[in-house]
């Protein structure tokens, strides 16, 4: 705990623009929510107590599948796949982008008490942000017409969005800013996917975020979406009981 905060105060701006982009999020969630609710007729708030109650126990569980990540042979040991999308996924279908936000917020704040950052912050904050650029497109898609056709579509969408999006975002921001705060040349870090990964040419940062990156996104992208098409229609009843949506 106190490693942690000892990171904060060393990456004081760093994690503040860490919380203006969660704060940035979830604003755009709650608009686009509400708009949905305005369009469907209903009129209950954003966030009921049970909502909330439900939503705490699915950042949990996304925090705990979180904690199980592994590392992939096309990609340097920094990347990770885990499945901590799979829950807060079908918990946004359920109860809407706003819900998902908050989600992938609590989870990520209850991993970094439990087991603190090793990255300083910066692999926190691209699980954050990439995981949103999944759950929110396929959610603002779903809630606006709810059947089995556009949750399709809604995960198709969310995968390709976060595959382009985590590629772009790995190549403009998070390796620059992983190689400066830990002092790494991002040349090293670039040979570091090329020594795993013959595709990703030595010096190139495209070609190495679209040979290790990519494929990361797309493979977590296709399997969440897969397992919550299976699981989430089987499991609707129970966790909407008492909320409308």
């Amino acid at each position: 705990m106190n490693e942690l905060f000892q990171n904060i105060a060393e990456n004081a701006l760093y994690v503040l623009s860490f919380f203006l982009i969660i704060l940035l999020m979830f604003g755009v969630a709650v608009g686009l929510e509400k708009m949905a609710r305005k369009k469907n007729g209903i009129t209950e708030p954003v966030f009921s107590t049970r909502k909330v109650a439900v939503t705490g126990m699915f950042s949990a569980v996304a925090m705990l599948l979180h904690l199980f990540d592994f590392a992939l042979p096309f990609a340097p040991p920094f990347y990770k796949l885990d499945f901590s999308e799979l829950p807060i996924l079908v918990g946004t279908f359920a109860f809407g982008p706003a819900a998902g936000v908050m989600m992938e917020f609590i989870k990520i704040l209850l991993k970094l008490f439990i087991k603190g950052t090793s990255t300083a912050f910066v692999g926190d904050l691209a699980n954050f942000v990439i995981g949103c650029s999944f759950i929110l497109p396929a959610s603002v898609i779903y809630i606006f017409r709810k059947n089995k056709k556009t949750a399709v579509i809604a995960c198709i969408t969310g995968t390709l969005i976060m595959t382009v999006f985590g590629t772009a975002f790995n190549a403009i921001y998070l390796l620059p800013a992983f190689s400066k705060l830990y002092g790494t040349p991002l040349e090293s870090l670039l040979a570091m996917g090329t020594a795993v990964n013959p595709l990703a040419k030595e010096g190139s940062i495209v070609s190495f975020v679209a040979a290790c990156v990519a494929p990361l996104n797309l493979i977590k992208g296709a399997s969440v979406s897969l397992v919550t098409l299976l699981i989430y229609k089987p499991l609707s009843p129970i966790i909407k009981t008492g909320h409308r949506m």
